[in-house]
């Protein structure tokens, strides 16, 4: 890839198009993808969860992504020339710190069953892609994994377990797409301590190596770009790895989308917590405050001594709020345990407009 990556998550797409969203830029209406790669896209990312439905068959919604959803959008992003990054959740649904949850299928398995299953099921799905010509070219084997994955067994502090289980995943990765950049992806991206402590005892459990270090950072969870410079920096020097900040995003509005949605009031977070937030961030949250921050983020990320900063990848650009779309499902709720509600709550993170009109910091991203 030349210059620094500039990636984009579309996992949400097909459900947004499916359910009546449109794009458009200066050109006129446009496949969002197509839209984005016309501006400077290079790398589409990926979510797969094992299997996002119920015992019931329903959706789990927010993409649903299961492997013939993923392998539709990846074949889009292929015929567009576009490489893209494969996430894999190990989960039915979102994996993030705050929960890993185990796939029903794998629900009481040990620790070498565990591991023989994540094996197995990425060794799967690698080999269907490969089989499709449509194989990844880079691969996170598990989301956000500061916390460990695949709860009760793989949780932190139970840094043994983590590194067998990510062990069989980086091998099943190695054996079946021996080209594709191997990608290790923690949240908080500023914090330099938690980079250092996690991978220093991720290598010290005998962790095996991998290329990329994936990194999340959003200014209003994570503080100034300056953070994420100095971590991305250190993280970097210490590990001699290049650092990819693998999810960011910034609003461009605090203006409600209510009517978009078509949401009961109590199925909806509205927009009172985005607003906290933004309280507290360094740019303001308004088109040209989105195009901003992404012209700073980028040049923060060239800043990493040595040419160790790969890039972004913006997440979900083009999850504009319509009906239909949000981020869980009442199956989905049951299966977490979360209570919701299960709306769009990204809408005015994304790169276009609640009308699916581009916006300035989308039709400048090839400009950085």
């Amino acid at each position: 890839m030349s210059g620094i990556v500039r990636g984009m998550d579309l996992s949400t797409l097909l459900e947004v198009e499916e359910r009546g969203g449109r794009f458009s830029d200066e050109n006129g209406p446009g496949d969002a993808m197509g839209i984005l790669r016309r501006h400077g896209m290079d790398l589409v990312r990926l979510r797969l969860w094992n299997d996002p439905y119920s015992e019931d068959g329903e959706p789990y919604g927010a993409g649903t992504n299961d492997l013939a959803r993923t392998m539709l959008l990846a074949r889009r992003a292929k015929a567009l020339g576009c490489k893209w990054m494969l996430d894999l959740h190990y989960s039915d649904f979102w994996a993030d710190p705050g929960k890993q949850i185990m796939p029903k299928a794998w629900r009481g398995m040990d620790l070498p069953e565990l591991a023989r299953a994540v094996y197995d099921y990425t060794c799967a799905a690698l080999e269907t892609l490969v089989r499709e010509g449509i194989a990844p070219d880079m691969i996170a084997v598990g989301n956000e994994i500061t916390n460990g994955l695949l709860w009760p067994v793989g949780r932190m502090p139970a840094m043994d377990n983590v590194a067998r289980i990510v062990n069989a995943g980086l091998a099943a990765a190695r054996e079946t797409c021996p080209a594709a950049e191997t990608v290790l992806h923690l949240d908080n991206g500023p914090d330099r301590d938690l980079y250092r402590t996690w991978f220093e005892g991720y290598f010290a459990a005998g962790g095996a190596d991998f290329d990329v270090i994936g990194m999340s950072y959003y200014p209003f969870w994570n503080g100034p770009l300056a953070g994420l410079a100095e971590g991305m920096a250190a993280t970097a020097a210490r590990f001699g790895k290049d650092v990819l900040v693998v999810e960011t995003s910034m609003g461009y509005t605090l203006a409600d989308y209510a009517q978009y949605e078509g949401l009961a009031p109590g199925e909806r977070k509205g927009m009172a917590a985005t607003a906290k937030l933004a309280a507290g961030i360094e740019y303001p949250m308004t088109p040209e405050g989105q195009s901003a921050f992404l012209r700073d983020l980028a040049a923060a990320i060239r800043s990493v001594p040595n040419g160790r900063g790969r890039g972004f990848v913006w997440w979900e650009p083009a999850w504009i709020p319509v009906p239909g779309s949000g981020w869980a499902t009442k199956a989905a709720l049951a299966y977490t345990g979360e209570k919701g509600p299960g709306g769009n709550e990204w809408a005015n993170q994304a790169l276009f407009d609640y009308e699916g009109r581009a916006l300035p910091a989308l039709l400048a991203l090839g400009t950085l």
